[in-house]
């Protein structure tokens, strides 16, 4: 089952490629900024609890669908891009064992403890 989670994943990586090749940009952006939505990890430094909310935040697939939609909707393309951006590194977080966090530390997440 964890092989086809992370299969699912990666199609859906895929597909925050495939939306990005449709906005104005350059590919250099996606690649730039791909790891941006990490700056929610900051939150740790004020706490475990801090951390889990911050970190949640910038890794929701919800969100990131709803600030791309937005962005359609109203035809930003920066909108679209945010949104893309932090789909698309959820997905790949996801792919690689990175799940939103619990709070009771970085490595507790809702698909299993990291490293075990």
């Amino acid at each position: 089952m964890i092989k086809l989670l992370k299969v699912e994943e990666l199609v859906m990586f895929f597909f925050g490629m495939y939306l990005f090749s449709l906005l104005p940009y350059a590919w250099w952006w996606f690649l730039v900024l791909l790891l941006t939505p990490d700056i929610g990890m900051l939150g740790y430094l004020l706490g475990n609890k801090a951390g889990a909310i911050g970190y949640n935040i910038f890794h929701h697939k919800g969100i990131a669908l709803v600030i791309y939609l937005i962005g359609a909707y109203l035809s930003e393309p920066i909108l679209q891009l945010v949104g893309i951006v932090l789909f698309s590194h959820a997905a790949m977080d996801r792919v690689f064992g990175y799940g939103l966090k619990y709070d009771k530390g970085f490595k507790f997440t809702h698909l299993g403890e990291i490293g075990k």
